[in-house]
């Protein structure tokens, strides 16, 4: 079974590449490992009885379908309709489980034992943790110093579902050098290990995988979108780090009238700031300077503080089909507080991203339906914002 033209979203060609962009740039160690994770993708994606497992878990395990869910007080102050495709309703309290829940069943089918991640703000790490522990397998989780120490809740978690989370310490210690180090665990142990890679970047078949596993919250999103308001909403917004959840969302309104807008931390604007490049496995959009050196990313959001961005997302900014812009720090705190505030909904600071963009641009949004993809949820973010925020107590 091919895969085809999905959505208005095309298979990479055979080399990996989505239009100049992807590819597989890797240690000679590890191009078999790269083409038999394609085969056995491919054949596992034919297999009815691999896809009516793993439906079977994302609607009893995971608890898709994830809801639309109307903001009557925020679209009231923003002057637009504002609907949340709510992802941070997912098992874990992410968009994450979807991608990981297949890999994690497809290396079972592999006969690999351990699963190795990395993560960023933790929360692909604590659905490899959660998989790893259904499945009965090992794992190994891969984080930044400096992510460690600002998602102290979600190490916790990793630790509390039986995986061993290792620290990166080189670099500017955040989710580029826990991809490093994962990449070398992988290359020194692809007999038993898969490599449970958490965005839709590295070398192919991983953008293209990844972005498969997410394309059900891309379905969800179109059908309820057309069932809630008898069309499609005229803007669909998602955060992008790597771009997993923002390429999950496209990937259901790509061949609709939706403009699609993906939203970047400034200080980590790839696409917006970056040229090409290799980075992990890929080319795409990557921060460097003019000596061809990887540039480091900041962002008050560690699962967005990645220099790069997926190939596909690349060429979807390449060919006009979407585009990219950037907010600030400060916008995302604003963004994170309004939410809060006006629906009783707290967003992980990724997502907060998406709506802060929505806020800035509320002017030239007046009268517009927009479909903001809640990627995850804040609990993870609350200590961080204690630190940040001085919470009027209503006194």
């Amino acid at each position: 079974m091919s895969l085809g033209e999905i959505n208005g979203l095309r298979d990479p060609d055979e080399s990996g590449r989505f239009g100049e962009f992807g590819g597989r740039f890797v240690p000679e160690t590890l191009i078999p490992a790269c083409l038999d994770l394609e085969k056995s993708f491919k054949e596992a994606w034919a297999d009815k009885e691999f896809r009516s497992r793993l439906d079977q878990l994302l609607s009893e395990y995971a608890g898709r379908p994830s809801p639309l869910t109307e903001c009557p007080n925020l679209s009231k102050e923003l002057g637009c309709r504002v609907l949340l495709k709510r992802e941070d309703l997912n098992h874990t309290g992410s968009h994450k489980i979807n991608n990981v829940l297949g890999q994690a069943l497809l290396a079972q089918r592999m006969g690999k034992t351990r699963l190795l991640a990395e993560t960023g703000a933790g929360q692909h790490g604590v659905a490899t943790a959660t998989a790893a522990a259904l499945l009965g397998m090992e794992c190994c989780v891969y984080m930044g110093e400096v992510d460690i120490e600002r998602q102290e809740l979600n190490v916790f978690r990793m630790r509390l579902l039986g995986a061993e989370v290792r620290t990166a310490l080189s670099g500017s210690r955040t989710l580029k050098d826990a991809i490093n180090e994962a990449m070398r665990d992988w290359v020194a142990t692809v007999e038993e290990s898969h490599y449970c890679l958490g965005s839709v970047m590295g070398p192919h078949p991983y953008p293209w995988m990844v972005r498969t596993f997410h394309e059900v919250l891309g379905k969800e999103a179109r059908e309820q979108s057309e069932e809630r308001l008898g069309t499609v909403p005229d803007l669909v917004v998602a955060c992008v780090g790597g771009g997993s959840n923002a390429i999950g969302i496209f990937s259901g309104f790509a061949d609709s009238s939706a403009e699609l807008v993906g939203v970047e931390p400034s200080g980590g604007a790839a696409v917006g700031r970056g040229v090409p490049g290799v980075v992990h496995g890929s080319r795409s959009f990557l921060l460097q300077d003019e000596f061809g050196q990887v540039l480091e990313a900041e962002s008050i959001s560690a699962g967005l503080d990645y220099p790069g961005v997926g190939p596909e997302h690349s060429h979807l900014a390449d060919s006009g089909r979407a585009r990219y812009e950037s907010v600030t720090d400060e916008e995302v705190i604003e963004a994170f507080q309004l939410l809060s505030r006006m629906e009783g909904i707290i967003p992980a600071l990724e997502p907060a991203h998406a709506l802060a963009w929505v806020s800035r641009e509320r002017e030239s949004l007046e009268g517009k339906t927009v479909l903001i993809n809640l990627s995850g949820r804040g609990d993870k973010d609350v200590g961080q914002m204690m630190e940040v925020l001085e919470v009027d107590d209503g006194k």
